[in-house]
């Protein structure tokens, strides 16, 4: 029971393990050396490939966006999308792998186009640098090549190609949106044009009945009716004078047609004259009241009182003359008085037929003037009952109007803005790519790594060294254990035979164990050497 509990804690046996050492060292060490010779030899015959990488860093606009806002996409990441497959079309790389004469070959069968396209777009790498914003703040290119020098030119060329293209993309993504701004414009002009017209025109058919012509119109109305109330009462006086000289025309005829030695006719007209001067003369004590002298309704009475007081001065004038004239025959006398006073134009009877003549000509002038202003009246008076109407017409067309302006302003806004943003972008004022670090000449190739593939390589010797190592002990058939020994034996052992040791077995021991260090140390210095080789070498 002891021995069994004996048995299970020795579960690692060192004497055991070392004396495989001892015994398979040197299968061991071929092995680990030539897994790490193949696979550190074969870094330094695979061919290397050199990297060369520049830093461009994305500049802000120096101009403020408070005074020159940007009129194309702030999207850098999409912007650098579409500018990245732009530069790795196949056209733009086939430019470059031409002029540098990349991807050439040297098999039988030369690369097609496509596959120097697919070539150089896996040796090609754009790495996006962020803040902790995620805002792209720079980005790397980089191009990878058996030539360094040749790297280093592609780089540049791909380099020139970014900062060229978002230059080209920004001053034609502004130009377009100027383009685009000032073709609505002119469309915004031609409609705001088309409105201004129908304004016109509905102004222009519509003269006086417009909504801001109404308090003219209402002045010029109570001057019209103002006027027409002074006309219709200067004709109600002008037919007045009509009818009072048409009774001093009867009473005269009558005062004619009598006989010269009856004086009733003039007497009976005297009293009709000294009553229309009386009314006359009250009339101007009750203008002269109001106006003044220069008046011209003062002015007219004092002529028609004139007129009167004249004709009443001949009446006057015709009685005494009648008194002391002889008797005539009065058949004689009555057959020519008319016509004889008819061609005397101091006559009052011819006076007073052209004060006749002239008031009937007044009276008709005045009518007319009467229909005239009464005409202009009711015109003007449609106008104002015409005016909601047109000022609702008016403000629906105003609106319109009023909508195309404001439109037409916002995209001339919007249209200086976008030019002063395109000069800027033109100016290469706006978001730009400069180099902070220009491309490298690389020194080193990145692939293939030869330090890595030291390791590798030693990682794949010690393995290959176990395996042979292990296969040999499994397939030797002797025993070197007493412990095995003893599992094999039916009995326990009482006794044991000491190993007789001869000098030859001594001597090829002891050559065994320095073969075995020397190729230990070997190896060692070796893998050491080639890793000091590769660190410095790359």
């Amino acid at each position: 029971m002891a021995e069994d509990l004996e048995e299970q804690s020795s579960g690692f046996d060192v004497s055991r393990y070392l004396g495989i050492v001892r015994r398979r060292h040197l299968q061991f060490l071929i092995p680990l050396f030539l897994g790490w010779a193949l696979v550190w030899g074969a870094s330094w015959v695979l061919p290397p490939r050199y990297e060369s990488s520049t830093l461009i860093l994305v500049e802000q606009p120096t101009m403020p966006k408070d005074y020159v806002t940007p009129n194309v996409n702030d999207d850098l990441q999409a912007r650098m999308q579409s500018i990245t497959q732009q530069i790795l079309s196949r056209t733009r790389l086939l430019r470059i792998i031409n002029a540098m004469n990349l991807y050439a070959g040297g098999g039988r069968k030369p690369p097609t186009p496509d596959d120097k396209v697919d070539h150089m777009r896996k040796d090609i790498e754009i790495e996006l640098v962020k803040n902790a914003r995620d805002t792209i703040t720079a980005f790397n290119v980089s191009y990878t090549s058996r030539d360094p020098r040749l790297a280093q030119q592609v780089t540049s060329e791909l380099t020139n190609l970014f900062i060229n293209e978002n230059l080209e993309v920004r001053q034609q993504e502004s130009e377009d949106t100027t383009k685009f701004l000032e073709a609505q414009l002119e469309s915004a002009r031609k409609t705001l044009a088309d409105q201004e017209d129908k304004i016109r025109e509905f102004k222009g058919q519509h003269v006086g009945e417009l909504p801001t012509q109404v308090g003219s119109n209402l002045q010029i109305l109570a001057g019209l009716q103002s006027q027409l109330q002074t006309e219709e009462d200067a004709l109600n006086t002008a037919k007045q004078q009509r009818v009072y000289l048409e009774t001093l025309v009867n009473q005269y005829r009558s005062l004619q047609g009598s006989p010269k030695g009856e004086g009733g006719g003039a007497l009976q007209g005297l009293p009709a004259v000294d009553a229309e001067l009386d009314k006359l003369r009250a009339q101007l004590a009750d203008l002269s009241s109001h106006y003044t002298d220069r008046h011209p309704d003062v002015r007219k009475v004092k002529e028609q009182i004139a007129k009167t007081e004249k004709i009443r001065d001949q009446l006057v004038a015709d009685l005494k003359a009648k008194a002391s004239a002889p008797q005539a025959d009065p058949n004689a006398a009555n057959a020519t008085p008319d016509a004889a006073e008819m061609r005397d134009p101091s006559s009052p009877m011819v006076q007073l037929q052209g004060q006749l003549q002239a008031n009937r000509v007044e009276i008709a002038n005045r009518e007319h003037s009467v229909a005239d202003l009464k005409t202009k009246v009711v015109d003007y008076q449609a106008r104002l009952n015409q005016e909601p109407v047109r000022e609702q017409q008016l403000s629906d067309l105003t609106r319109g109007y009023d909508q195309s302006k404001a439109n037409y302003d916002e995209l001339l806004k919007k249209k200086n803005g976008s030019a002063m943003a395109t000069s800027m972008e033109l100016l290469q004022q706006g978001e730009r790519f400069s180099i902070i670090d220009p491309p490298s000449l690389p020194l080193k190739p990145i692939f293939p790594n030869r330090l890595k593939f030291c390791g590798i390589g030693l990682g794949v010797g010690l393995a290959l060294g176990a395996l042979v190592a292990g296969a040999f002990e499994m397939m030797d058939d002797r025993i070197y254990d007493q412990k095995e020994l003893q599992k094999l034996l039916p009995v326990a052992v009482i006794s044991e035979i000491p190993a007789i040791v001869v000098e030859a077995d001594e001597r090829n021991e002891r050559q065994r164990l320095w073969l075995g260090w020397a190729a230990a140390v070997f190896v060692s210095v070796t893998i050491l050497l080639g890793s000091v080789f590769s660190f410095l070498r790359g």
